[in-house]
């Protein structure tokens, strides 16, 4: 089976020819008579947007700031419909203003109709090199078929990396055998980034927040559960750390607190409030799963983030897919105390990247009457946060 990374440093010479090569960072005016619940004074930031560059959608934001402070914006390009599954490229924009401008799209990973996604970028701070974990599937097998062991194939992961800030990519290297358990069917890296450890006996240990589906049987329903996979040796090998062993937990991301533990905060299919879990061992195991209350949830994915003394975590605060929001805690999450509404109106995925010691950024996924329309960019303040 044949699956190539392309490695479109050329694009950057012929961009016509190139596949979403267009550049999409247009900002277009609300639509009047808009219902669809935005707010319609607000512009939306675009840097993707839907029907442009060739592809139908855009979705699945993950953002990462390399060593010398360029941004790397990714979004799954999905060419014919907005779907999870058929024809999905992968593709980055980068931005080495803090997000001010942005270069035209680049192709990270291709496979003819199939799906290449869930975009998990993570920065080496030692070596400076930017990996990027990710899934594939053939592109003729949907959700229901993976998990129910009826597809031609199941979902695999992959490793990529790039020692250029970006600008190509490594042959991808299939890790499926290393990460994933037999059993498991549909697998999801993040999406969101990944972090790098900097305290304790796992200091330097690279951690990627991920979710897996168990094989639907006659006795027994696919079941959801979120776990984190991991390198200690720069990226060369991974593996899979713990388990959150709570049914009905999707898509996590993670961060490190203060005291040197993991957080991992987790979408509930169940709804309701966000799930979160602790681990002491950097990764390797989970203590009980908990609910936080504080952290309405309306199902979607969401991205947590660590820096210094504070922890931001985004996504929809709402029982619905919209009112973007990123709250910040002072005390490792235990209270959340801040927040800066970012978008009120059809909002979703998003991924936070901390620009400096006062600003904060927010790549997430937006629109006037839906949330998909495009994916959006946003720097904040922290001084905003009230």
């Amino acid at each position: 089976m044949k699956r190539t990374i392309l490695l479109f440093s050329a694009c950057l010479l012929l961009l016509a020819s190139c596949k979403g090569g267009g550049s999409d960072h247009v900002t277009p005016a609300p639509p009047p008579g808009n219902n669809g619940g935005g707010n319609t004074t607000d512009t939306i930031p675009f840097i993707f947007k839907e029907k442009s560059g060739g592809y139908s959608c855009y979705r699945i934001p993950a953002i990462v700031k390399s060593k010398n402070g360029v941004l790397l914006a990714f979004a799954e390009a999905r060419k014919n419909n907005c779907k999870d599954e058929g024809d999905i490229d992968l593709l980055v924009k980068r931005s080495g203003d803090g997000g001010k401008t942005w270069g035209d799209a680049l192709m990270v990973w291709s496979d003819g109709s199939n799906t290449c996604g869930n975009p998990v970028p993570v920065l080496d701070e030692q070596t400076g090199r930017i990996y990027l974990l990710m899934t594939w599937n053939l592109g003729e097998d949907n959700i229901g078929a993976i998990n129910a062991g009826t597809g031609k194939d199941t979902r695999r992961v992959f490793v990529t990396s790039s020692d250029d800030e970006g600008l190509t990519w490594a042959p991808a290297k299939e890790i499926t055998k290393d990460v994933k358990k037999p059993g498991w069917a549909w697998y999801g890296t993040g999406p969101c980034h990944g972090i790098q450890l900097k305290h304790g006996t796992h200091a330097g240990r690279l951690v990627i927040p991920c979710d897996y589906m168990s094989l639907k049987t006659a006795d027994s329903p696919s079941r959801d559960s979120a776990h984190v996979i991991y390198s200690d040796d720069h990226g060369t090998t991974w593996k899979l750390g713990g388990i959150a062993n709570k049914d009905r937990g999707a898509e996590s991301t993670v961060a490190e607190l203060s005291d040197g533990q993991l957080m991992l905060n987790i979408r509930n299919s169940a709804g309701g409030a966000r799930l979160v879990a602790n681990s002491t061992d950097g990764g390797a195991s989970w203590l009980p799963v908990r609910a936080d209350y504080t952290l309405v949830e309306p199902i979607c994915q969401g991205s947590l983030l660590s820096y210094k003394q504070w922890l931001f975590f985004s996504n929809p605060a709402s029982t619905a897919r919209e009112n973007m929001t990123i709250k910040m805690s002072t005390d490792d999450g235990n209270n959340w105390s801040k927040s800066v509404k970012v978008y009120s109106g059809p909002a979703a995925y998003s991924d936070i990247v901390m620009l400096s010691d006062t600003h904060i950024a927010i790549f997430y996924e937006a629109g006037y009457n839906k949330p998909y329309e495009g994916i959006a960019y946003k720097v904040i303040p922290v001084t905003d946060f009230k």
